[in-house]
């Protein structure tokens, strides 16, 4: 009986993070990318290639990094991230957006909801060891592939 009850709470809790979800969060990753894409961001936090939050994933962008952009798809006033999407465009770099922010915040390892993150595909100081880095790109790659094939798929 409490089984149950507990089914039936996560269930209550994934309809109101898809009514939450703004209108314009497409590409919008599926569970099981989700969790992969959450994945190499929390992996990305400990190697020190990530950038958190609009201004810093703007001043990135800007700046010519290339990376894997995530972006949390129930952020309210949504005029906060539109901007976003255009600059990765721009500048030919993947994006996906993920159900919550809270959930990307936690992947990042900050305590704070965070809005976006830009996946970096090398460290911003100093270098990693040669087999963590062909890891983590090895990752990157399949997440961006993936992200390009569900993209593909909406346009």
């Amino acid at each position: 009986m409490g089984s149950d009850s507990e089914v039936e709470k996560s269930q209550q809790k994934e309809r109101k993070k898809m009514l939450s979800l703004a209108p314009i969060a497409k590409p919008l990753a599926g569970k099981k990318l989700s969790k992969k894409t959450l994945k190499l961001v929390r992996k990305a936090s400990e190697h020190k290639c990530l950038k958190r939050g609009v201004k810093e994933v703007v001043k990135s962008i800007r700046r010519g990094h290339k990376g894997l952009c995530v972006i949390a798809g129930n952020i309210s006033p949504i005029d906060v991230i539109t901007h976003v999407p255009i600059l990765c465009e721009e500048a030919e770099i993947p994006y996906v957006y993920v159900a919550s922010k809270e959930d990307l915040a936690t992947a990042g390892a900050t305590k704070r909801p965070t809005c976006c993150v830009l996946v970096l595909t090398k460290p911003a100081k100093g270098e990693l060891a040669p087999e963590e880095q062909e890891k983590m790109k090895a990752d990157y790659s399949q997440i961006v592939s993936d992200v390009s094939e569900l993209t593909s798929s909406l346009f």
